[in-house]
Order: C-alpha cells, then structure tokens, then sequence
C-alpha cells in the first residue's frame, strides 16, 4: 500500500480545496453538472478535449470526495446519472468566481499566450 513521504497540510484552505477540485477537469464536470448535464456520455461530449477516461476518473474522485453522488438505475442498458451533493452545491460560489476571473482575463491570457509564441 502507498503511503505519502511528505504529509499533507490540510491546515491549509486552499491544500484542501485543491485536494477536491485539483484535476484539470473537474471544475468543468461541477460546472456541467451544475447546468444540467447528469449522465456520463452527456458530460463526454460536452468536454470534448478531455478524453472518456479521464472524466470518469475524476466522476470517480468527486464521488469519493463526497461532492457528487451517482445513482445507477436497473436494467439494460444501465442508466447512470451524478448529481451534486451539498457540499458539492458549496462549491458552486467558488466555481463562478474561477469563470469570472478568466472571462474577465481572456484577452490578457491570449495576449501573453502569443507574446511566448511569438
């Protein structure tokens, strides 16, 4: 079993918050599932330069995180649908802030991004 060398300092906010939402989808999987998007095929093609595996991986983290619930509905073929919890819904404040911040920077990212590519 692994066990980490260096502990991690969940005295810190921001360790913590990152622990959940670290991964470079999953602010994006909150934020569709927030908008409606419940199953996984759905969120697939709505984030379409993250591979399937990926979004399911981190579907899998966020369950684990407490954050998203997923309900799988009997029979064939199996229907499953995530859904937001509580502490998942908390997050949503933070989440809107985040796409605040970059649509009121896209042109200064944009502009930095072809000054490095010159």
């Amino acid at each position: 079993m692994y066990s980490r060398k260096i502990p991690e300092d969940l005295d810190c906010g921001i360790v913590v918050t990152m622990k959940i939402i670290g991964g470079k989808w999953k602010v994006c999987i909150l934020d569709g599932i927030n908008k409606g998007i419940k199953r996984p095929s759905e969120l697939h093609r709505a984030i379409q330069d993250a591979s399937p595996r990926v979004i399911n991986m981190q579907l899998h983290e966020l369950v684990q995180g407490g954050i998203i619930t997923k309900k799988i509905y009997p029979g064939l073929p199996l229907k499953v649908e995530y859904s937001l919890t509580e502490l998942g819904l908390s997050l949503l404040p933070v989440i809107e802030i985040i796409d605040k911040w970059g649509m009121e920077n896209i042109h200064l990212v944009e502009n930095l991004r072809e000054q490095v590519l010159g």
